[in-house]
């Protein structure tokens, strides 16, 4: 009876040495089992990926493209910058409100230019030559009825000239965007010219 205790003790002592064999290499296992970092060998970040779609499409303005964005950006500021003189100095209600239209028009104008300048990465210019500027400088020392015939003379022949050069970039350009942008211009520079000349002749 002894001996048969002493038996099962022993084959309890094996089992249970056994089960710590066992965990042990079961842990040892896992201790060596660290998982390597994901795509470890990937630089992180697109720096040599940058896209080229900006310097493509300044590339891809012609002279026509540029010569256009660059008068448009111009005219537009010069029409901003007097309409805001009209609707101030005007001594005419349909000059002043000719001023009020221009400054809002223009202003949204402008803003979409820039909007198409940014995207393409184009710099359009910031000031007016030294043509508009001397025009803008004359018309600002003017007053009362010399200023309304001034202003209004002004907004005919500009939006003649500006009716001219929308309609020659929707045909002859080349960068789709900016054709796009000014096709879209031109009903709205037509009816400027058709309010432009109705101030001029109310004050004839």
């Amino acid at each position: 009876m002894k001996n048969s205790i002493l038996a099962i003790f022993a084959v309890a002592a094996m089992v249970a040495c056994k089960k710590n064999e066992t965990t042990a290499v079961d842990q040892s296992t896992d201790s060596n089992s660290v998982s390597a970092p994901a795509d470890s060998g990937r630089v992180v970040g697109d720096s040599a990926n940058v896209s080229t779609d900006t310097k493509a499409t300044t590339n891809a303005l012609s002279d026509q493209d540029k010569k256009f964005a660059d008068a448009a950006a111009k005219g537009g500021m010069m029409e901003v910058m007097m309409g805001k003189l009209a609707a101030t100095n005007a001594s005419n209600a349909t000059v002043k409100a000719l001023g009020e239209m221009m400054v809002k028009d223009h202003g949204k104008a402008n803003d979409e230019l820039k909007g198409w300048a940014t995207k393409a990465g184009y710099a359009l210019p910031t000031a007016l030559d030294s043509d508009q500027q001397k025009k803008y400088d004359d018309l600002k020392v003017k007053k009362g009825a010399e200023f309304d015939k001034m202003y209004a003379d002004l907004m005919v022949s500009d939006h003649k000239m500006d009716i001219a050069e929308f309609k020659k970039q929707a045909s002859e350009g080349t960068e789709t965007s900016l054709k796009s942008f000014a096709s879209g211009k031109v009903p709205t520079l037509e009816h400027h010219l058709m309010e432009s000349e109705k101030a001029k002749a109310a004050v004839k």
